[in-house]
């Protein structure tokens, strides 16, 4: 059996979770997804995930009812219930040792917690096999959709790296956990980002790249551990929308987006770059939406 037999095994695996989640779960069906024996797929999905499938379910299973928690008409036994779990009591147990707090007091107080975010195994390392992809390289020209969006005054709780100017850098030097935390954030704005500061938002001795979320400029809840919060002004920022593509292709996209970027003269639009109005910065890639990125711009006239 090569690599990819296994990644594949795995990816089959989890695409057999996600379609399945809101069910009963066995060691047996997942078997049979991967095709292979029960005790050989829980051994290469630890392999590659890093937990047993059992592990994997449990906590993804949890990060997702975390979430249906926040909705305040959905009794706690019936988020149970939706999850899989059999009682409220189990439920209650299950998310409170993961989490360190009872479903009841997260419902609550909302604080971040660490949601389980997993990544599909093939993705990675198709990513792994091709290396980073650089904005230099030359692609050919797709349609990208493009928009002018306003920016409130606003709050960013961000996680700073050390020297990364890319999401591969950063991850390598704070992990990858940090996404979940910044999903479990409930006030937050928008959806969390991957973002490059410019200089008037950066430390002596932090990265250009890092990861945050928007949240309203009168927050004044908890923040991470880990994390701090800084305001932003108002701006506009100029959105690039690619058209959607397959997942496994994902670095390809980017690359398109970077491309279109690149070669986008804003100013026969009346508007100019403003790189220090605000943080460029890059949504999760789903291949559904297409790749999206912003760039903050000003009118000429101003």
């Amino acid at each position: 059996m090569n690599n990819w037999d296994k990644i594949n095994a795995v990816q089959r695996v989890q695409n057999y979770i996600e379609e399945n989640i809101n069910e009963p779960i066995t060691l047996h069906r997942l078997s049979q997804a991967a095709g292979y024996s029960p005790w050989y797929t829980s051994r290469i999905f630890k392999q590659l995930t890093g937990k047993t499938p059992l592990e994997y379910i449990r906590v993804l299973r949890l990060s997702r009812a975390a979430v249906k928690l926040w909705d305040d008409d959905k009794r706690i036994i019936d988020v149970a219930l939706d999850f899989a779990f059999d009682s409220h009591e189990g439920f209650t147990r299950a998310f409170s040792d993961n989490f360190g707090i009872t479903p009841y007091r997260y419902r609550q107080k909302t604080p971040p917690l660490p949601l389980f975010r997993p990544s599909p195994v093939r993705s990675y390392y198709l990513m792994l096999q091709k290396g980073v992809l650089k904005m230099t390289e030359k692609k050919q020209m797709t349609t990208v959709f493009v928009q002018v969006v306003e920016r409130p005054a606003r709050k960013l709780i961000l996680k700073r790296g050390i020297s990364a100017d890319n999401y591969f850098d950063y991850c390598r030097e704070v992990g990858c956990e940090v996404w979940g935390i910044l999903c479990s954030i409930k006030q937050a704005l928008y959806e969390p980002v991957g973002l490059w500061l410019p200089e008037r938002f950066r430390r002596p001795g932090t990265s250009e790249y890092a990861q945050g979320v928007e949240v309203p400029i009168d927050y004044s809840d908890e923040v991470p551990d880990g994390f701090e919060i800084i305001e932003l002004p108002p701006c506009k920022v100029m959105v690039f929308q690619g058209p959607p593509f397959e997942n496994e292709e994902f670095q390809e996209a980017i690359a398109d987006v970077w491309q279109a970027i690149s070669n986008y003269n804003p100013e026969l639009y009346g508007f100019r770059w403003a790189k220090e109005d605000g943080p460029r910065f890059q949504l999760e890639p789903w291949g559904e939406r297409g790749y999206i990125e912003a760039k903050p711009v000003r009118p000429i006239n101003e």
